[in-house]
C-alpha cells in the first residue's frame, strides 16, 4: 500500500488525456434508413390493408419521426461541436438555429396531429403509428449490430 496521502485533484492532474474521438454515425444512417424503409412497408400494408388514408397516415408519421430523429442528431452534434470548440468557457455559446431545432421538432409534431386531429380524415392512431417505426428501427438496428456485426 502506498504510504502518500491520496490528493483526487493531483491525482487526476497526473491522468493521461483521453483524446475525444469522432462517434460513428453509422448507427445513426441506419437507424434513419430504417425508420423510412420500415415506414414505407408499414404504409403500404396499413394502406392495402385498412384504408389509403390510414396508409397515409403512418406515412406522415413515420416522416415526422424521421425529420425529429435528424433535427435531434444535428442539435446533438452542435452542441458537441460548440462545448469541445470553447473548452474554458463557463457557458458555451450555442447558436441559436440550434435551439430553434431542437425545440421545433416538438412544435413540428404537435401542429401535425392537431391538424389531422382537426381537419384531416386521416387517423390520429395511423400518425401515431407511424410515429413509432422510429422505435422499431432503433431496435432492429441494434438487434442486427449485436447479432450480425459482433461476429
Amino acid at each position: 500500500m502506498d504510504s502518500a496521502p491520496y490528493n483526487a485533484p493531483a491525482q487526476l492532474a497526473k491522468a493521461p488525456e483521453i483524446p475525444p474521438q469522432r462517434p460513428s454515425r453509422r448507427f445513426e444512417r441506419r437507424v434513419e434508413t430504417g425508420t423510412l424503409l420500415l415506414g414505407a412497408a408499414a404504409a403500404l400494408a396499413t394502406g392495402a390493408l385498412l384504408s389509403v388514408s390510414s396508409g397515409a397516415g403512418v406515412l406522415l408519421g413515420t416522416l415526422l419521426a424521421w425529420v425529429n430523429f435528424r433535427w435531434l442528431e444535428q442539435t446533438g452534434r452542435a452542441i458537441v461541436r460548440v462545448a469541445q470548440a470553447q473548452p474554458g468557457a463557463a457557458q458555451p455559446a450555442i447558436p441559436r438555429i440550434t435551439w430553434v431545432k431542437f425545440f421545433a421538432r416538438y412544435a413540428l409534431m404537435v401542429l401535425a396531429l392537431y391538424v389531422t386531429v382537426t381537419r384531416s380524415p386521416i387517423s390520429a392512431v395511423s400518425v401515431i403509428g407511424g410515429l413509432l417505426t422510429l422505435g422499431a428501427a432503433a431496435m432492429a438496428v441494434a438487434l442486427y449490430e449485436v447479432l450480425v456485426e459482433a461476429r
